[in-house]
């Protein structure tokens, strides 16, 4: 018996590879987290731009307990399994009328992840609409393998390197509406992309990618991870500790150090890089 999901919640995920929506948090709990951010990117603007973005669960209190959320966690344990470990966290912020998009990919291409298994938890905490650029998967590309991907580069794509997919269907893809509070799960092999945001309103996600299973390990050298539920410790993935406050100095260097391996990684075998 599924923890949090229904049976037939599960069966759509393994079917499609994602899933949605699904309510995390109420409304007024969102609006609030929403409220938080949006301080601490008044405060501590450096923490949260560019670069910043990537992993801010590791230095902000409120945002780890998130993604170690108990029920959040229960939905996760019904898409793979009750050992779950946490590889990094990501704000997706598209300012009104931000050009801004996501071309057609799939998560693990070049994050050197293996194998390619594990889930993602998209929390949006103001509407993600067909107006503000939701996202949109194609159902069953996580059965079809890894597809090869030509990076662009392009200004305004919000991808590493532009990496985009050719040749799809995409008359095929969902809109993944979510009001603020409700999540979106994918598999790592769902081909997915996003729109401008062509509304008058910020579009904020929470997004925790990945939820890992053990056996999924850090093939283009170290790899680090928290450990979010059961007692399987092996393998060579680094313990990374929950921070006890804000902005803890330690935490800033572990994750400054993670953020460098990413872009490391993620740059691997590319032929430029983005300033950031």
């Amino acid at each position: 018996m599924p923890l949090a999901l229904t049976q037939t919640q599960v069966d759509d995920y393994n079917r499609d590879g994602f899933l949605a929506p699904v309510r995390v948090m109420s409304e007024a709990q969102a609006a609030l987290v929403r409220e938080t951010v949006e301080a601490a990117e008044r405060d501590h603007p450096e923490a949260l731009e560019a670069r910043g973005r990537n992993n801010p669960h590791l230095v902000f209190p409120f945002l780890d307990e998130i993604a170690h959320d108990s029920f959040l966690l229960d939905c996760v344990e019904d898409l793979i399994g009750p050992e779950i470990r946490i590889w990094g966290t990501l704000f997706f912020i598209k300012e009104a009328h931000d050009p801004g998009f996501v071309t057609w990919h799939q998560d693990f291409t070049y994050n050197g992840l293996e194998p390619h298994e594990g889930t993602s938890a998209w929390i949006a905490l103001t509407p993600s609409t067909l107006e503000s650029g939701c996202m949109r998967m194609i159902p069953g590309t996580h059965t079809q393998g890894m597809f090869a991907h030509r990076d662009t580069f392009g200004e305004d794509n919000i991808l590493t390197r532009g990496q985009t997919i050719d040749g799809l269907d995409e008359d095929a893809a969902v809109d993944l509406v979510l009001q603020p509070g409700e999540a979106s799960f994918h598999h790592p092999r769902t081909v997915h992309a996003s729109a401008p945001n062509k509304s008058s309103e910020r579009r904020i996600g929470f997004t925790i990618q990945s939820y890992l299973p053990p056996n999924v390990q850090q093939v283009k050298g170290d790899g680090y991870v928290q450990y979010a539920r059961g007692t399987d410790r092996s393998g060579p993935m680094k313990e990374v500790a929950r921070p006890a406050s804000t902005l803890e100095p330690r935490q800033l260097e572990i994750r400054s150090r993670i953020n460098d391996l990413w872009a490391e990684q993620l740059y691997d075998g590319a032929k430029k890089q983005r300033d950031l």
